[in-house]
């Protein structure tokens, strides 16, 4: 009784060890390729999955993406110089079945192609193309491993040139015409901000002297309108002046005139203020002299006048 109970447990034990080792777990980033007696039978997604113990195997793959160091390696350039290349590779599964059963060693067949295609790559560039086309060798090494690793079920996302290295004497002389470029760089500025400054200065002053003659023009113009609004004053003022004289002088005239006509007896004192009216209308002064119309009656009156005047005298001897 005992022993069949312990034959019992121990098949028992054996059971739950047989079923426990059926039970796999595959976690969500992964994928589960199960094997049956040797041969590819399923690709089973996350989750729990139970397979039949001895008779069936699961590999894992995981599909999370992968990073791969590229070793550094010794690559000549189109002019013959020597460099030191490295790289990374980022890739990701796209069939867990092709990764496994298409290629035995995955990370070192994709490393070894990108040396040599790195080799390639730089060989047919220039230091300098190679040293400042890091984008161009990054896109086109990634074309060149997307395609030979698709038959392996990999899809690589990107690759990256981490470092060129050329010799340490090409360090130097790149060293030195760098440093002879940003003298020169620093000269040409120099001598550009100097030109700047003195066509700046000289384009102020230019615009100070055209601002003063114009401000002179200016203050020369008014002095000049101002002269000519004083003349015109003074002229318009000794018009003015003219105009008045000649027209009391001719009033006086007017007045001698009429009276002389009017057979005045005052005649003779009104005629020598008349002659004297006429000498200060001769004086040289006066611009105008206005003579009556009447001035031959004015002249046989005056010589009456003075005719009288000699009779007079001569009676009186």
């Amino acid at each position: 009784m005992s022993a069949g109970i312990i034959v019992l447990a121990v098949l028992a034990v054996f059971f739950f060890l047989y079923v426990v080792s059926g039970v796999r777990i595959v976690r969500p980033y992964q994928r589960g390729v199960v094997e049956m007696l040797g041969k590819y039978k399923e690709t089973v997604d996350p989750g729990l999955r139970v397979i039949v113990p001895f008779v069936q195997t699961i590999r894992l793959v995981d599909m999370r993406e992968q990073v791969i160091d590229v070793p550094p390696q010794e690559v000549i350039t189109k002019d013959n110089v020597v460099v030191s290349v490295d790289a990374v590779v980022y890739y990701e599964p796209t069939d867990p079945q092709r990764l496994i059963y298409n290629v035995g060693n995955f990370i070192l067949a994709v490393t070894k192609l990108a040396q040599t295609n790195l080799r390639n790559l730089i060989g047919d560039m220039q230091l300098d193309e190679a040293l400042t086309s890091r984008d161009t060798i990054n896109i086109n090494l990634r074309q060149i491993l997307d395609e030979a690793t698709d038959k392996w079920g990999v899809r690589v996302v990107r690759v990256e040139i981490q470092r060129i290295d050329p010799p340490p004497d090409v360090m130097h002389s790149m060293h030195e015409q760098m440093k002879a470029e940003r003298t020169r760089r620093a000269v040409v500025t120099e001598a550009e901000g100097r030109r700047t400054a003195a066509v700046t200065t000289a384009d102020g002053e230019r615009q100070a002297a055209v601002l003063a003659a114009e401000g002179e023009k200016q203050q020369q113009i008014l002095r000049a309108e101002g002269e000519a609004a004083a003349i015109r004053a003074v002229a318009e003022a000794e018009r003015f002046r003219q105009i008045t004289i000649a027209e009391g002088e001719a009033e006086a005239i007017r007045t001698v005139y009429q009276a002389i006509h009017d057979g005045d007896p005052d005649t003779g004192l009104i005629t020598i203020k008349y002659l004297e009216a006429l000498q200060a209308m001769a004086d040289g002064q006066a611009t105008k002299i206005i003579l009556p119309t009447e001035l031959s009656g004015l002249a046989a009156t005056i010589t009456g006048v003075t005719e009288a005047m000699r009779g007079t005298d001569t009676s009186a001897q």
